[in-house]
């Protein structure tokens, strides 16, 4: 797949992320409770979770991203993601 081509992908499936996961959920990433409270498209191409701790704020790739059982609603979207990424 050429980059040009895996950004576009990359962009569809980050705004059907954006468009149908519920958020704000909470997740657990690296033994600490987070909040999501948003999804972004990095400039390379990535899906990034926005995770809120009080005042402290931190991206992480949505394809780390522990889901919490059971998953938000919209969650197939990531999963749909993950497996495009393999």
């Amino acid at each position: 797949m050429t980059p040009t081509a895996r950004m576009s992908s990359s962009t569809s499936v980050f705004m059907m992320i954006e468009e149908n996961l519920a958020m704000p959920f909470t997740t657990t990433v690296l033994g600490v409770e987070v909040s999501v409270v948003g999804v972004d498209l990095t400039d390379d191409g990535r899906v990034v979770a926005r995770c809120a701790r009080g005042a402290v704020r931190q991206d992480i790739g949505i394809l780390d991203l522990p889901l919490p059982e059971p998953a938000p609603e919209g969650a197939q979207w990531i999963e749909a993601y993950r497996y495009w990424a393999r």
